[in-house]
């Protein structure tokens, strides 16, 4: 969902904090995660949460209490801008990736 955007070290945006998704969360009473869930699940799309909280995990789960509009779904597809978002998949490599894991 956020992928790359929220991970990266030199990342400066991330879909999280998108001003449109933000909005329709607000509008919906959700956070943006689930806002981005809901359209994968209502645009037929696969998605994979992922998260190590106890509390995002539980709200990963939450997202059949609401539903997209069909303007929602449109403002969220206007996203779009057909441009990479992530990395250049062969830039991708431990050197410029690697963090470490403290807890394993």
């Amino acid at each position: 969902m956020g992928g790359i955007t929220s991970y990266r070290r030199d990342s400066t945006r991330s879909t999280f904090n998108d001003p449109v998704i933000g909005q329709i969360a607000t509008a919906h009473s959700t956070s943006p995660a689930q806002v981005m869930l809901r359209w994968h699940l209502q645009e037929g799309r696969s998605a994979i949460p992922k998260s190590v909280k106890p509390e995002r995990i539980a709200a990963n789960f939450d997202v059949f209490g609401f539903e997209l509009s069909p303007e929602d779904l449109a403002r969220i597809d206007a996203l779009d801008t057909g441009v990479r978002g992530g990395p250049d998949p062969a830039s991708v490599t431990l050197e410029a990736f690697s963090r470490d894991i403290p807890e394993a």
